[in-house]
């Protein structure tokens, strides 16, 4: 057995045209996986799988907005009319567009973002379920973050739904355990993505971060990559219900 190989399997990973979902998804195809990429918009999805197959790997590009239902099933049945079956799924993308107090958000955003963050993560991994159920194999990921384990003035909103999403892969791990489906997430610190560019972009954000950090600096996207293949492979056959946290140790030191 080769506990890192995912020759022969299929992976679907949202949010992929960039930042960390693009470091999974490349990854994963040099561990051997067929991959999609997928986010919003078809051409950034397009370069990067074409970028996956020109070095040997096999990738197709998908666009789809997790936040609308249809979308998610027409990922689905294109990931399937691609590569016939779908045996991981990475949850990555995900949206943040309040900065600041969280009684400051209006209903509207609020809404917005629980839908978006959580409620797309559940409808996808139950669109995926049955023929993972089916087989009695399957790898589901959900991206969550730090912000999701302690209390954050800033990030609220965003911080909820991430702590909610480590409580969805608990909760699907024990619902779906018995089909042989294993559900887990990851909870990165702060990684130099786009995505997070309104934190590590910000002097006094990267100084508080990096003084907090026992390895002194702050993650790239290919530092999370790692841990979504072990989740993925039989590396991680055993392993369902957690959340791994990714952050240069940052809250262990109890100063974040």
């Amino acid at each position: 057995m080769k506990l890192f190989d995912l020759t022969g399997r299929t992976a679907i990973v949202t949010g992929s045209s960039k930042g960390i979902g693009r470091a999974i998804a490349e990854q994963m195809a040099l561990a051997g996986a067929n991959v999609v990429i997928s986010s919003r918009k078809i051409e950034p999805c397009q370069a990067v799988a074409a970028e996956i197959v020109r070095t040997g790997g096999k990738a197709v590009a998908i666009a789809c907005h997790i936040g609308d239902e249809g979308q998610l099933k027409n990922l689905v049945a294109k990931t399937r009319e691609a590569f016939g079956k779908i045996d991981i799924l990475v949850c990555n993308a995900a949206i943040n567009p309040h900065y600041g107090a969280i009684e400051e958000i209006s209903d509207e955003i609020f809404d917005r973002m629980m839908a978006v963050n959580i409620r797309s993560n559940l409808t996808l991994a139950s669109l995926v379920r049955p023929e993972m159920a089916a087989r009695k194999d399957g790898a589901i990921v959900i991206i969550s973050s730090i912000a999701g384990l302690m209390g954050n003035g800033m990030l609220g909103a965003y911080a909820i739904t991430k702590a909610a999403d480590m409580q969805l892969a608990r909760n699907l791990a024990v619902a779906w355990g018995k089909d042989g489906i294993r559900v887990n997430a990851i909870a990165p610190g702060l990684v130099k993505t786009d995505f997070a560019k309104a934190l590590w972009d910000n002097p006094d954000t990267l100084q508080h971060t990096l003084r907090n950090s026992p390895l002194g600096r702050i993650g790239d996207p290919i530092d999370i990559a790692g841990a979504a293949i072990l989740l993925a492979s039989d590396a991680g056959r055993f392993i369902t219900g957690t959340t791994i946290v990714i952050d240069g140790g940052v809250t262990v030191t109890g100063r974040v």
